[in-house]
């Protein structure tokens, strides 16, 4: 189950960095920058 968890998390993770860098409205990109930083904290396992 934890794999599982782990692998919807890198998903989102990698669907949002790739939003991220692709977006060229800054308030998108800052928004798509704090999503982030929290799925990058849940897939390390980090709390």
């Amino acid at each position: 189950m934890k794999i599982i968890y782990l692998a919807i998390g890198a998903s989102v993770l990698i669907l949002t960095v790739w939003n991220l860098w692709t977006e060229k409205d800054w308030r998108k990109q800052a928004t798509a920058a704090m999503v982030a930083v929290p799925l990058l904290l849940r897939v390390l396992l980090i709390k």
